[in-house]
């Protein structure tokens, strides 16, 4: 999707238009076309522009375009305005690597400032995944899709890989509960690790497991939950390292074998794994058989032979190694939630302003940040439907039952969401632009 497709977005007009005037040959070259009034397109063309000059290091040039999109930056403001801040904030960070004193030279791009990042309550986080249907949409195309590959399983264990504290598994407890010939016995674990992203919730993993067999007992349900251990992550409440994550990932990996997992011979096993494939590193230097770390997960994965694994992301690919190239491809991509905030939340609202900060820290890790700091590394749903068939897995596709239950889903929500088919992928969309995949599979030579 291109900026200059939102043509609904009406042009920010400068607070201080002499800056068109500015004396600068190649800064003029940057606003020529903009007279007077910024939209999403000479936005983008600033952006971009500010990204060459920190590229080739010239941060008197990088400063002038900063100096620019100040004056349009608005925490407050509509979509563009918004979105603005958080890109400035990124482009700020990054220039303050090479040039320790540009930080004090900006506002940041708004009066409040970025939201202190704190930990949710269980409450608290149910009311942020039912924003907008940038997870729910995922939950139920993939506990449909689970729901009907485990069809008159006396066991289920679900592996599960995700970065919203289990709140996907009270819907397919229940639908399981209510199946007509009684529940299978449910059992979930969960890595007692996961990517230092938000939402951080209050509470222990472990809670989280008592919360959800409380939840199965009212359905009858038997239910288990387990927390793969490791004695070298930190204590509750410590956020890991950016830097420390592939150390962690590599120990999880070494811990998921049948033996560890104590997997059941009754048991249909289900992988899912919800935006979190995009952090386990995909640099193949250095490791063993010229395989990275990414594709050594899913290798270890079809190995525990599941009965269905479900892939949901993000449908966006912001691994270039370019700082433009990401630069143009997340302007483009994160207006979709910002837009969609923006049609039913009040500017200073603040879960809107807590979940657009969490974007933010998106924005700014893919911008700002290089090497094992930058942990964003998404891949579009081709590339990743490609990375699985390259893995030996092959493409479930889903029913049209559950077709309709993710419909129905976005019935209760504003009229701008839709979903689409895409090959065997089920796309969310917003406006007409893909937002969301989900994908099934299951490893070639599966056994029944």
């Amino acid at each position: 999707m291109k900026a200059e497709l939102r043509g609904n977005t009406p042009p920010i007009s400068l607070q201080n238009p002499n800056l068109f005037a500015a004396p600068q040959n190649s800064l003029s070259g940057a606003l020529r076309g903009c007279l007077g009034n910024l939209d999403g397109a000479c936005i983008e063309k600033l952006l971009l522009h500010c990204a060459s000059a920190l590229e080739s290091n010239d941060v008197t040039l990088a400063q002038q375009v900063m100096w620019v999109l100040n004056n349009v930056a608005s925490s407050l403001g509509d979509t563009n305005q918004r979105l603005t801040s958080w890109f400035l904030r990124a482009l700020i960070s990054r220039a303050s690597r090479v040039c320790p004193n540009t930080a004090a030279t900006f506002s940041g791009g708004g009066s409040s400032g970025g939201v202190p990042r704190r930990l949710m309550t269980v409450t608290e986080l149910a009311g942020y995944v039912d924003l907008i249907p940038w997870h729910r949409f995922g939950f139920c195309a993939a506990n449909s899709a689970i729901f009907n590959a485990i069809q008159g399983c006396p066991a289920v264990h679900v592996l599960d890989f995700s970065i919203t504290h289990c709140m996907q598994w009270p819907t397919l407890i229940d639908a399981l509960a209510k199946r007509p010939e009684g529940p299978p016995s449910v059992r979930i674990t969960v890595p007692g690790f996961r990517p230092p992203v938000p939402p951080f919730l209050n509470v222990t993993s472990e809670e989280v497991g008592l919360r959800l067999a409380n939840f199965a007992k009212f359905g009858d349900v038997p239910f288990e939950f387990n927390v793969i251990e490791d004695s070298s992550l930190p204590t509750m409440g410590e956020i890991i390292s950016k830097e420390s994550c592939s150390i962690y990932f590599e120990s999880l990996l070494s811990r998921l074998n049948l033996s560890m997992l104590n997997i059941r011979d009754d048991e249909a096993l289900v992988v899912n794994f919800q935006n979190w494939l995009r952090y386990l590193p995909d640099d193949r230097n250095g490791m063993a058989r010229n395989m990275s770390l990414r594709d050594a997960f899913l290798e270890v994965i079809k190995g525990l032979n599941p009965r269905i694994v479900v892939v949901v992301d993000d449908y966006s690919d912001l691994s270039a190694s370019t700082l433009t190239s990401r630069i143009t491809t997340c302007f483009n991509y994160f207006w979709i939630p910002f837009d969609a905030l923006e049609t039913f939340l009040p500017k200073d609202n603040h879960q809107r302003i807590e979940y657009e900060s969490d974007i933010g820290q998106k924005i700014e890790d893919i911008i700002a940040s290089e090497g094992l700091q930058r942990i964003e590394r998404l891949e579009s749903g081709p590339k990743l439907s490609q990375r699985m068939k390259s893995s030996g897995f092959l493409s479930l596709p889903f029913v049209e039952e559950t077709v309709k239950e993710v419909k129905s889903l976005l019935d209760e929500h504003a009229s701008g969401w839709g979903m689409k088919r895409e090959e065997d992928m089920l796309v969310l969309t917003w406006k007409g632009h893909n937002s969301v995949f989900a994908t099934a599979w299951f490893p070639n030579g599966v056994e029944d």
